[in-house]
């Protein structure tokens, strides 16, 4: 998705919940700053090479990601894990090939994972600019994501959600096909708040096939 067309959904997210584009922003910068401090790696190969024609499956959070993960046999797929699903399958035995997070999750079950083979897709927001100050310098291996307007070294794949971020990501490096574990978009045991992501995760994964 080119950056034009996601900037149209992401203002009506921001519309939607009364988000403060300056603040994401604000983060996107302070995250680019991390990283180049750092030494991390802007180099998407590693990403074209782990996803490009490969089965992935993308793990979400939901009750059901135990009983789903039984449904597949995790060894024919590349696994993307969005945030709160790492603790999940690390207690399963299961590292992600990728972790998209940001940051809201299990961070120490997602640093274990990193420091076993995980790639580190970190998302910055402007909630989370305190979170990505404490842990980014735990990680290796890290990629920055914006949604907002990308910079050199933060990139913006699309999405807003981790879970459908990790679709949108993907399907940018050319997966040959994507299955979903664990999400439950009506899930009714949630807060308001997260029942209205749910409905954007929701669309936002079902407009990738329109792409």
């Amino acid at each position: 998705m080119d950056f034009d067309t996601w900037d149209t959904i992401y203002q009506k997210i921001l519309s939607d919940f009364g988000f403060s584009r300056k603040e994401d922003e604000r983060s996107a910068f302070i995250l680019s700053d991390l990283l180049s401090s750092l030494s991390y790696t802007s180099d998407l190969s590693i990403l074209r090479k782990t996803i490009n024609k490969k089965n992935v499956l993308v793990c979400g959070n939901a009750p059901s990601l135990v009983d789903d993960l039984k449904i597949f046999d995790l060894q024919d797929y590349v696994i993307i894990a969005a945030d709160g699903a790492v603790e999940t399958l690390m207690n399963a035995g299961n590292v992600p090939d990728i972790i998209v997070t940001d940051l809201d999750g299990n961070v120490e079950k997602e640093i274990d994972a990193n420091y076993k083979g995980s790639l580190m897709v970190v998302h910055a927001h402007g909630d989370n600019i305190d979170k990505l100050r404490k842990y980014v310098p735990h990680f290796k291996n890290v990629i920055g994501t914006t949604q907002s307007h990308p910079l050199y070294n933060v990139y913006n794949f699309g999405g807003f959600t981790d879970g459908d971020r990790c679709v949108y990501l993907a399907r940018r490096f050319s997966a040959s096909k994507i299955e979903l574990a664990g999400f439950d978009f009506t899930d009714k045991n949630v807060s308001d708040f997260k029942r209205k992501k749910l409905k954007w995760a929701e669309w936002l994964i079902n407009q990738v096939t329109l792409l």
